[in-house]
């Protein structure tokens, strides 16, 4: 799954343009490599998101194209909260 509908599908991020341009703005790595909107996500990458002066580590547990709401936190571990990202 790409990047930006991979956030956005979680709910990291509420939208997939928003995304996009986190991606765009070189605020995203995964696995320590600079991330673009359309680089492929798979179970088990760690994604670093840039959040205000804070960063952010979550580890991808599953990809899935749709979930509801309440089963969103179950695709991703959160292993370093930044300013945005609270459990």
């Amino acid at each position: 799954m790409r990047l930006d509908k991979y956030l956005k599908v979680s709910r990291v991020i509420k939208r997939r343009t928003i995304a996009n341009e986190v991606c765009d703005a070189g605020r995203v790595s995964i696995n320590g490599r600079p991330a673009k909107p359309s680089t492929e996500v798979k179970p088990g990458d760690i994604l670093e998101i840039a959040f205000g002066s804070g960063k952010s580590r979550i580890k991808v547990l599953a990809v899935k194209e749709t979930v509801r709401k309440d089963e969103a936190a179950e695709l991703y571990e959160i292993m370093e909260s930044g300013d945005a990202l609270k459990p």
